[in-house]
C-alpha cells in the first residue's frame, strides 16, 4: 500500500512540473516584453485592417475569370479538317478539342487527336495538335500535315467572311 501512495505523490509532483512548465508568462512581463513583439502585433493589426490577409485570397474567388480566347477561324478549321474523327470534349472557352479514333478516308491506320487553340491570333503558334495512334504517338510528319490542313482551310474561311 505505501507503494501505491508515494507513486502517486510522484506522479502528481511530476504532473504539476510539467504544468507549470508550459505555463505562459504573467501579464506584467507581456506589458514590459521584448520591443519586436510589440512591434509585430502592431503590425499584424496593421494587415488585418488593411484587408492583406490570407483569407483575401478566398474571398475575391468568383470574381477571377480564367478564359482564353479562341480564334473562330482555327476553331471552325479544327472541326472541318478533323470531322472524321468522331468529337469526345469540346470547349471553346479554353479552346480544347479531343476526338476519338476514326479512320481518315484513303487510310487503313486510326488517329486520335486533341487540338488546343490557346491565342486569339490566325497563326501556327496559337494551334496545338496532338495526334496519336493506336500503336503510340503519331510521326512529326504526319502531325504536321495536319496542322498546316488546319491552319490553310482556317485562313481559307477567313478569306471568305472578308470577302462579304
Amino acid at each position: 500500500m505505501k507503494k501505491s501512495t508515494s507513486a502517486r505523490w510522484i506522479g502528481t509532483a511530476l504532473c504539476c512540473g510539467l504544468l507549470a512548465a508550459c505555463g505562459g508568462s504573467s501579464t506584467t512581463e507581456l506589458d514590459t516584453g521584448p520591443r519586436d513583439f510589440r512591434e509585430e502585433s502592431s503590425q499584424r493589426d496593421r494587415n488585418q485592417q488593411s484587408g492583406t490577409t490570407i483569407w483575401e485570397a478566398f474571398r475575391n474567388a468568383g470574381a477571377v475569370e480564367t478564359r482564353t480566347s479562341v480564334n473562330k477561324y482555327l476553331w471552325a478549321a479544327s472541326l472541318e479538317v478533323l470531322e472524321f474523327l468522331p468529337v469526345e470534349q469540346v470547349d471553346p472557352f479554353t479552346g480544347v478539342i479531343v476526338t476519338g479514333f476514326g479512320t481518315p478516308p484513303g487510310s487503313g491506320r486510326a488517329y486520335r487527336a486533341t487540338v488546343l487553340i490557346d491565342d486569339p491570333a490566325l497563326e501556327a503558334r496559337s494551334l496545338n495538335v496532338s495526334l496519336q495512334t493506336r500503336n503510340g504517338p503519331a510521326s512529326a510528319a504526319t502531325i504536321r500535315a495536319v496542322e498546316d490542313a488546319i491552319l490553310t482551310r482556317a485562313r481559307q474561311i477567313r478569306n471568305r467572311d472578308g470577302a462579304l
